[in-house]
């Protein structure tokens, strides 16, 4: 019974294996015909024509200030004409008449202390001036009156009708309503003084605008203490922070190796972080006599030849120094493009456009040169890819790759 199963046994293995070698037999072919088309088109690949490569640009807006600034710095825009405006005396704070971004004009008031003892002494003085004006009137009348005594007792006693005496006492009299006098016209100017200080004391309980100017911040509000110098506990010392926004300038640091192509005058064009679309013509201004050691950099006044409303304090900025002043027409954008993307041909200058993976030569209207770039008046537009220094055996329709910078 055993040697009968290792038979049985025997012959399945053999089954087995005949039935692997036929799988194995009709795979193959699969397997070669796959192989034979990997090495085809390996074959094709390494024989067929590569695209010309080569460089691209793009054609670009851009504003021919770009192209003439010899250096450019960064700064903020800076008032020049500034102000914290405090009060003379302490005292507290009962009226706020403006706020941030009101206008104001020079001599205009912002706001008012307590003035309660201050007018009263004002009322005194003038009271004062007053009784001191009556007390002339009456010295006046008194004078005009021993005048007329004095008068008549010198005719007499010429004529010996009255005694040397009694003259002698009208000339006394006399003598003492002038001295009288006196003293009551220089109680008036002293009365006057005195109405001319409280009047002065009263004015300081008002804060008025020095100049012409907008309210940037306000940094006190009504019932707080307001104090020459602040340094009361809870006081506070300027009451509003005005600015003369016509007086703004921007303020660039230059380093002092460059700050030889700078001088007083030069035109300039400056950018605004805030404005990015906009741009500003500037002049320097000034070009202040001092260096900072710790950033090596000279601080340049830039001022703006057409101010803006849309221009604050503190807003960043760039400064291009320029060459030359900008043409009306130089203040747009204009449509550039390297020059060395530019061909001669029979038809005139002439760009390689990259279309896919194929170039394309186009026939363009050139304008003014400015630096290494060139104005496209026509056949070309921006965001334009164009090939940079085209090959001599460039063509239109050549196929291209491009070259990975």
């Amino acid at each position: 019974m055993e040697d009968k199963d290792l038979d049985k046994l025997s012959i399945e293995r053999k089954q087995k294996d005949k039935q692997t070698r036929r799988r194995t037999k009709s795979v193959m072919p699969i397997i070669l015909g796959a192989a034979g088309i990997v090495v085809i088109i390996l074959i094709v690949w390494a024989f067929a024509p590569k695209g010309v490569a080569v460089s691209v640009t793009t054609v670009s807006e851009v504003y021919p200030s770009q192209l003439l600034a010899r250096l450019s710095a960064s700064g903020y825009v800076v008032a020049q004409r500034k102000a914290d405006v405090a009060t003379k005396i302490t005292g507290q704070l009962v009226s706020l008449m403006v706020q941030e971004g009101s206008v104001v004009k020079q001599g205009q008031v912002l706001a008012r202390l307590e003035s309660e003892d201050a007018e009263a002494a004002v009322d005194q003085s003038r009271a004062n001036l007053n009784l001191a004006r009556a007390r002339v009137r009456e010295a006046k009348a008194n004078l005009d009156n021993v005048t007329r005594d004095y008068e008549r007792m010198k005719n007499l006693v010429k004529s010996g009708a009255v005694s040397r005496s009694e003259f002698d006492t009208a000339r006394t009299r006399f003598l003492s309503a002038q001295a009288a006098l006196e003293a009551a016209q220089a109680s008036v100017k002293s009365s006057q003084a005195a109405l001319s200080s409280s009047e002065v004391m009263l004015s300081y309980s008002e804060i008025r605008a020095p100049f012409d100017a907008v309210v940037l911040t306000k940094n006190a509000d009504v019932g707080d203490i307001i104090t020459p110098m602040g340094a009361a506990a809870e006081a506070k010392a300027a009451v509003v922070t005005i600015a003369d926004l016509s007086s703004l300038q921007v303020e660039a640091d230059v380093a002092e190796s460059n700050i030889g192509t700078v001088h007083v005058g030069q035109p300039c064009v400056i950018t605004l972080d805030a404005l990015p679309e906009e741009r500003f013509q500037g002049t320097v201004d000034t070009i202040v006599p001092t260096v900072d050691r710790t950033k090596a950099t000279v601080l340049v006044k830039v001022r703006f030849t057409n101010p803006d409303p849309r221009i604050l304090p503190e807003m960043s900025a760039k400064v291009g120094f320029l060459a030359r002043q900008l043409s009306p027409e130089e203040n747009k954008p204009h449509t550039m493009v390297s020059t060395s993307a530019v061909v001669s041909s029979e038809e005139g200058p002439a760009v390689f456009i990259v279309k896919g993976d194929k170039a394309e030569k186009t026939n363009i209207r050139t304008g003014e040169k400015i630096g290494d770039m060139v104005e496209v008046l026509q056949g070309a537009k921006p965001d334009d890819i164009v090939v940079l220094n085209p090959p001599e055996g460039l063509r239109s329709g050549s196929k291209i790759t491009i070259a990975e910078s």
